[in-house]
């Protein structure tokens, strides 16, 4: 009989940890959107000035900005940390919030502290809402933390497993879900300004083919030093397995051989066994058995390269998943410009944005190739190319109908010309009384006269229908341009 993994403890100390919420935003908006948040105390982040974090148990988390510029390539730098509003790029606000809260579900009763919220906006309509929070309760267990993370990171709960939690804040206002924190009481003025899916009425989130209304947590996770950190727990911290509802720690696999082909694909033990990274689709965590004191490099390193590394390459995920999203809505006999419009997207996301290599540090490159693999980037980006390829491939299908139209209305023209050449019932159409003609027409005559007509109407009707595509052709382009 094979053995089953047993759940082991784990304390943790201290604590940092994220949560980013990926949105869709009105950008025609993007200049009174920064004016608000300016005037809401948020500042905008420049790379050529300092930065830290506020912290409950350290002093302030300083980020190395030079740091950052030797982190990523030159042209990724300067997307991710443009140098101003009028550039192209990601445009990061920062507010520092140090605000108390209570988490209570079931009989946890845990305080945490809202360190700061970042809001960054980024290329095509894309906006990232980052909440940065600390436990303020030392020693807590791993089951715990990571059942705080589990429900934390839930926007909206739906299923049974995901309800029950409850934030209180300072002036003892009670929230039942983290959209009526986040958008009730931390950023009440971002709302308007989020675009929905019309569609889902019941969606609250604007990306209709991304995960369904739940952050990406990461964290970076201090315990007792010198503890002995197990592949239960990494497994766990991967897939934020904490807490059964009636309290008991929980595991998703028991499978020993399963639990390790599992870290093999997510697991960073460069570091090991003082440092591991575990990145997964859920959550990017690292966790030491060093004392804090001796990691505050690494701790800077999460809060500034490692973030800004996950967060382009979240950006990637979603990018590729809207690409297969809005192919898979064309309506082919009526999205002409749509499909033109999705050819230029594609193409400016890739030119401008999308890049394999991202980092000149070898831990840089190491973590890029977890968070493709963990979003499963290469396989995306394949598909985007195979659409890519179809649409060109129905573009020029209809570049040939076009063609083929074209030729026909120069022939149509060239035979009204030969019916005017004719000269069998061109003479009697010079004076009013020539008309009167027409019933002593012989039989060809009358042929001429049909043909002469019918030629002259047929030509009208596609000058007609003509400049009528023309004028829609402009419309649907506007149309699929907001819907892009």
């Amino acid at each position: 009989m094979q053995n089953t993994i047993p759940i082991t403890k784990l304390d943790i100390h201290h604590s940092h940890m994220s949560f980013t919420l990926p949105l869709r935003y009105d950008s025609m908006r993007k200049g009174d959107l920064a004016l608000i948040l300016k005037k809401n105390g948020y500042s905008f982040f420049q790379i050529d000035k300092s930065l830290s974090y506020d912290s409950v148990n350290e002093a302030e988390i300083p980020v190395d900005t030079k740091e950052l510029k030797q982190y990523f390539l030159p042209y990724i730098e300067n997307k991710l940390f443009p140098a101003s509003l009028n550039d192209k790029g990601f445009h990061r606000f920062t507010k520092s919030i140090m605000k108390r809260f209570q988490y209570k579900l079931r009989h946890t009763n845990m305080p945490f502290v809202i360190q700061s919220i970042d809001i960054i906006l980024g290329p095509f309509d894309i906006t990232f809402l980052t909440v940065k929070v600390q436990l303020d309760s030392p020693g807590t267990e791993l089951a715990d933390v990571l059942d705080f993370m589990h429900h934390f990171r839930v926007v909206e709960p739906q299923l049974a497993e995901e309800q029950g939690m409850v934030i209180v804040c300072p002036k003892n206002v009670s929230y039942f879900s983290i959209r009526h924190l986040l958008f009730k009481c931390l950023c009440p003025f971002w709302e308007e300004f989020i675009l929905h899916d019309d569609k889902q009425s019941s969606y609250f989130g604007s990306l209709p083919y991304f995960e369904d209304e739940r952050m990406y947590a990461t964290a970076f996770l201090f315990s007792q030093q010198d503890s002995l950190i197990t592949d239960d727990q990494l497994y766990r911290m991967g897939t934020l397995d904490g807490r059964l509802p009636n309290g008991d720690p929980f595991i998703s696999a028991t499978n020993p051989d399963y639990i390790q082909c599992s870290l093999k694909k997510s697991l960073h033990d460069r570091w090991a066994p003082n440092k591991y990274t575990v990145t997964t689709e859920h959550a990017f965590i690292t966790v030491t058995n060093s004392l804090p004191e001796d990691m505050s490099r690494e701790l800077s390193q999460y809060m500034g390269t490692h973030y800004n590394n996950f967060l382009l390459h979240y950006f990637y995920k979603i990018m590729l998943l809207r690409v297969s999203f809005e192919y898979s809505q064309i309506e082919w006999e009526k999205d002409e410009e749509y499909v033109k419009s999705l050819i230029k997207f594609i193409t400016l996301f890739s030119a401008g944005y999308y890049s394999q290599e991202v980092s000149t540090r070898s831990e840089g490159k190491e973590l890029s190739h977890m968070f493709r693999r963990a979003f499963n980037i290469n396989c995306l980006y394949k598909e985007v190319n195979s659409t890519l390829h179809e649409l060109y491939k129905s573009q020029e299908n209809h570049a040939s109908d076009k063609m083929n139209m074209f030729l026909f209305t120069l022939t149509i023209f060239t035979v009204v010309s030969g019916i005017y050449g004719m000269n069998l019932v061109i003479e009697d159409w010079k004076t009013p009384s020539g008309w009167k003609e027409i019933p002593s027409y012989t039989f060809f005559e009358w042929i001429s006269l049909v043909t002469a007509l019918s030629g002259i109407g047929l030509s009208a009707y596609l000058v007609v229908t003509t400049f009528g595509k023309m004028l829609m052709s402009k419309l649907s382009r506007k149309k699929s341009n907001s819907r892009m």
